[in-house]
């Protein structure tokens, strides 16, 4: 059979298997080896922190890897097929979004010494805002985590033929098992293995490619005549789903909420050995996603090459955009034994990474949050079996997400869509918290609820109504060159099938269909963040905002943390980070009386004057 002509292709070879299999298991490995050699050391600051020794480069890579799940190998390549290199403006935003967490969201967290990011919602509201925001965070990570195990395993259980429920429980159960004995350490690292394969894995399709059709040029070349290099696109219509603004805006807000709230991420940078390091870890990152995300981007243009004259999707050989990749990885890689195997790790290792940093992010929060507040008198070995137990707990729980994740659309977006609708209200109400003083508990709170309520609304009902093509813009492709002849049966027996279609579209579409419900995705974390920040200022102004008792300056952001990455911090830090750590431990508690103590409030007036002489 030539290649990009449709029809069914080879499966998984016993060298693909064996590769398959190896990774994998080095990956557990590395996991394993971490919890060796770190059992003296068993306390929970090590198991949730690392015990804040980390350094820049590994906390960069891991940052990538969780990022680059399953979702980005499988799903990025099929959305440049489909829609264009677009996808591609994410790097501006991405560089805007390292600007914003680095210098605004890491000094504030670091000077505070936290371990969930919700302590500093108690810190700066009260008790029930800490809660409310822990809550969707947990649902939120559940919920994509399900997707996020879904994906490949759906994409594998094409190429493999292994049954589609027993890869999602495998993938749960490896996750679970370097989670609950290693820790964050475990998890950092084994991201670092995992990056490097997942790139392997790209670099593998995108050679591969320019050796069948005769150079990256030639690639190039079909990709221009085939309109997917219209990158940018200027039209300010909220309404369209990929434009330079809505990337550029919409997708810098998106991802700064990932980055900045985000527990996951959040753990990791705060676990480096000084603020430099934290930093420092933020900007490697940056350069780590553009070069993934120009790699998957390219592989899509490798696929759209091939796959030019003949649609494998049109022509039924895979039943959903997210099995396209695999099915071209079979197509043109089967001919080395071992190859297929490892691109399907590099696909697995991304969720393994993932998997493992939600599972890590969500026992520390719901360790500090819900359980530390409880039971003020844990000892240290009674935590660390807690931690233990609880990541098996929401081992299991991700797994049984997956199973909602299978009635979804297109995964990459709806894995989008979800971290827009539930990080955008959040990520208002930090800001509400860090820049303006007036706001009070109950502005943030409503602030918070009807920001959640408006994304919801918008977002699922673009799940109910997806928009028409006119605003999704999908490029045009042809089956003129398909290979016919095979018998047409095969494609029925092949497992070439999939049980996620694209959302049908139902028949009456209600008038807010082709406008409210029609925003593009990339908008529904911006919408959020801006309703909870204007309505959070209008409640707090109502409700006597200013009145309120006085609060800690180490709660806002100060004019010294912004574009200050080496000039004189550690110098200004050095002294100060003593006494500003040691005074995080004093109100770090989980009922965090620092700020309702009247004693602590002398001692502060006190270091403002003398701060003011």
């Amino acid at each position: 059979m030539t290649t990009g002509t449709g029809g069914p292709v080879a499966s998984f070879s016993v060298w693909d298997y064996v590769v398959f299999v190896g990774t994998v298991l080095g990956a557990a490995g590395i996991g394993l080896f971490q919890a060796i050699r770190g059992r003296k050391n068993t306390s929970s600051d090590e198991f949730l922190l690392g015990g804040r020794q980390m350094t820049a480069v590994p906390v960069a890579m891991s940052l990538t890897a969780s990022f680059m799940s399953g979702i980005t190998v499988i799903g990025t390549p099929a959305e440049a097929y489909r829609f264009g290199a677009a996808f591609w403006i994410f790097g501006i935003s991405y560089a805007i979004m390292s600007i914003i967490t680095a210098e605004i969201f890491v000094p504030l967290f670091y000077r505070l010494g936290i371990t969930s990011t919700y302590e500093y919602l108690e810190m700066r509201f009260n008790k029930l805002i800490r809660v409310i925001g822990t809550t969707m965070y947990i649902i939120q990570t559940a919920l994509y985590t399900g997707m996020v195990i879904y994906a490949p395993a759906l994409a594998l259980n094409q190429i493999t033929g292994l049954n589609l429920w027993g890869v999602l429980v495998a993938t749960g159960v490896v996750c679970i098992i370097y989670c609950t004995l290693g820790g964050l350490k475990a998890v950092i690292w084994t991201d670092v293995f995992q990056m490097v394969i997942m790139l392997a894995g790209f670099v593998a399709v995108i050679a591969r490619g320019a050796v069948i059709q005769g150079g990256l040029g030639k690639i190039w070349d079909d990709c221009y005549q085939g309109g997917r290099l219209n990158l940018f696109d200027f039209d300010p219509d909220p309404l369209k789903r990929h434009t330079f603004w809505t990337i550029v805006v919409g997708g810098s807000v998106m991802w700064a909420s990932i980055y900045s709230i985000n527990q996951s991420q959040v753990q990791r940078y705060i676990s480096c050995k000084t603020l430099t390091q934290a930093k420092l870890s933020l900007y490697v990152n940056m350069i780590g996603l553009w070069v993934t995300v120009s790699l998957a981007v390219f592989s899509g243009l490798t696929m759209y090459s091939i796959y030019k004259n003949c649609d494998p999707l049109t022509n039924g050989d895979v039943g959903a955009l997210d099995q396209l990749l695999p099915y071209l990885v079979m197509d043109i890689l089967a001919a080395y034994p071992g190859v297929p195997g490892l691109f399907v790790a590099a696909a697995y290792s991304g969720t393994l990474s993932t998997v493992s940093s939600s599972i890590n992010a969500l026992v520390a929060v719901t360790v500090e949050d819900f359980i530390r507040p409880m039971y003020k008198n844990l000892t240290d070995k009674q935590v660390t079996w807690m931690n233990m137990g609880l990541s098996v707990f929401f081992g299991f729980l991700c797994i049984g997400m997956a199973a909602i994740a299978s009635l979804m659309g297109s995964i990459l977006q709806a894995a989008l869509s979800i971290f827009g609708m539930i990080s955008g209200p959040l990520l208002g109400l930090y800001l509400l918290g860090m820049f303006w003083r007036t706001a009070n508990s109950t502005g943030g709170l409503t602030g918070l609820i009807v920001g959640l309520v408006i994304t919801l609304w918008v977002g699922i009902g673009a799940q109910i109504y997806p928009p028409l093509a006119d605003k999704t813009n999908p490029l045009p492709i042809s089956v003129a060159g398909c290979n016919r002849t095979q018998d047409l049966n095969y494609t029925t027996l092949a497992p070439w099938t999939s049980a996620v279609t694209m959302t049908p579209l139902p028949d009456d579409r209600p008038a807010l269909a082709d406008s409210w419900y029609s925003l593009s995705y990339l908008y529904f974390c911006l919408l959020g963040t801006l309703v909870t920040v204007i309505v959070g200022l209008v409640v707090s102004a109502i409700t006597g905002g200013c009145k309120q008792e006085k609060l800690s300056s180490d709660l806002f952001v100060r004019r010294s943390d912004l574009f200050c990455a080496g000039c004189g911090k550690d110098s200004e830090a050095s002294e100060p980070e003593i006494n500003e750590k040691a005074g995080s431990e004093l109100n770090k508690g989980s009922n965090n009386a620092g700020f309702q103590d009247t004693q602590f409030n002398i001692v502060e007036k006190d270091v403002e004057k003398v701060t003011k002489m």
